[in-house]
This record gives structure tokens, sequence and C-alpha cells, in this order.
């Protein structure tokens, strides 16, 4: 299936099509409120999409709430600092809204918050780097053999470099010379925020804290910037991923239901949070 589109829809960025079965506004440009809420509507009613999802910060969100919005997860000072960012949800149909598996995302949480003070296993063997464009292919092929299906495209060299030159910083674990982990770091810096994404580790490799390794170095390089909160979007129902953003001091902003497709399945996603900027 070929990855959802992103447009424009006014000035603002959002990603839609059958992938995902879903609209998500991505970016929200000010200057689109309050049409905006409507536009993403329709868009999701003219193309029979069963959900529709926004990330809009607290002073934009009555008019989601008009239209049926909930916030589905709130992170505290995601924008500039000064208020929250929402997550809010509309399904088009409510079944959608109901969890398949909320036993297994209820143990996925209880089990990340009984571990949290617990230290995180770490091999120590490798360094992580941050990837430059001579490592695209070697990065696109580790998706490729993690990601049979993801709700963008990160197997496309093309898609790779476009987000590596624009907002993107990438970082990867070699053993030797193969690369065998990586994650991103997707920079807003008008929001002065940062998500911490795309983490993949080859299969022979996990279990040696290279996740872990990962989201330390990409917090320090947000430490250099002007970023105050660092965030996630984690599989709800993965132990090791919600694990490592508790052990590194996240906080859980609230579950995304049925939110995005990874692996051949729409899947439930967790919000974790951390302030890392000094005001």
């Amino acid at each position: 299936m070929q990855p959802d589109s992103i447009i424009h829809v006014g000035n603002s960025v959002v990603q839609h099509g059958p992938s995902n079965d879903r609209v998500y506004l991505m970016k929200l440009d000010p200057d689109d409120l309050p049409e905006i809420a409507h536009e993403i509507y329709e868009l999701g009613r003219q193309n029979g999409y069963t959900k529709l999802f926004a990330k809009v910060p607290a002073y934009a969100t009555s008019h989601f709430a008009s239209l049926g919005f909930v916030d589905e997860a709130r992170v505290p000072l995601m924008h500039k600092g000064e208020c929250a960012g929402y997550f809010m949800s509309k399904y088009m149909d409510q079944r959608r809204s109901i969890p398949e598996n909320m036993e297994r995302i209820s143990k996925v949480l209880e089990q990340a918050e009984r571990k949290a003070t617990t230290s995180q296993r770490a091999s120590g063997e490798n360094e992580v780097v941050r990837l430059r464009l001579g490592n695209l292919d070697e990065l696109a092929a580790l998706y490729s053999t993690v990601f049979k299906t993801y709700p963008f495209p990160v197997h496309d060299v093309e898609f790779l470099k476009e987000s590596m030159l624009a907002d993107t910083a990438f970082f990867g674990v070699f053993s030797d010379t193969k690369l065998v982990a990586a994650a991103s770091m997707e920079m807003d810096m008008e929001w002065q925020c940062a998500e911490m994404t795309d983490f993949a580790t080859l299969p022979e490799y996990r279990g040696k804290g290279a996740a872990g390794q990962l989201l330390t170095s990409m917090e320090n390089a947000a430490g250099d910037l002007d970023i105050n909160t660092v965030y996630t979007i984690a599989r709800a129902e993965s132990f090791g991923m919600n694990i490592v953003f508790s052990r590194a001091g996240y906080s859980f902003g609230g579950t995304l239901h049925n939110n995005t497709q990874i692996a051949g399945k729409l899947e439930s996603m967790n919000v974790w949070f951390k302030q890392v900027g000094t005001r």
C-alpha cells in the first residue's frame, strides 16, 4: 500500500490517505483558524476515513471541540514552552475508537510505571553518531528490514533525504561498520519542541540498550538547541519502547486509539513527554 499523502490545507500541513485511514493535521498555521477544523472534517468525510486527528495548541482546541473532537493526549508546555499541545481526535466510525487489546495496553503502562526507576540496560559497546546524507541508503535498508509497513515512507531514500535536509536529525548505532539501530528527532523550532521517533533496531541486536542510547544522544542534541519539550508517540502494545521512555524520565500523556498503521494493522499509540529546556 502506498504511503499517505502530505499536502497543504491553507498553510497547514496535513497527511491523509487509506494507509492510516485518517486525516492528520500535523502542523497548524494559526492563520488557518477557524476554517481548518471544518476543512479537516470535510476531507475526512469526502474520503470516507474513519478517524480525524489533529495536533494543536491549547488556544485552538475549542474550534475542534465544537465539531466533536476530543483530546486523547496532551503535552504540557509543548507550544513554545507557554501552553499545552493537544492531540485531538474525532471518530467518523465509532468502532475505531475501541482498541482491540486494552488489556495488553494496560499491562504495558503498568510495567512501564513499575520500571521507571530501574536502570537502563546498555552494552556500551557502540557509539551513537549523527547520520549524514552518505548514510541514507543503509538507513533506508534498516527501516525496510524492521518495518514492513510504516505510516511514513522511511524506506524511501528521497523521503529520508528531504527530511534530513529540512527539520529531522537522524542518529544511528553501528556494529563495526554496519548500521544496526537508528532513530530520529523531528524538530519544530516554531513550537520549540521535538518528536523522538522512528526507532528501529535489527532483531539480532535488540535487548542491548540501543534505543535508550539513541534517546539519550537525541536529548543531548536537543539541549543544544532552543527546544523546551521532547515527546514521542510510541506503540501502545510495545513493552520495550514504553519502558525506554518511562526509564528516561518521560511522563505519560495519553493513548491515541487505533491511530497509526504499522506492520499491516492499526495500532494504538502512547504519548510520552519530557521538559528539557530551561525557562
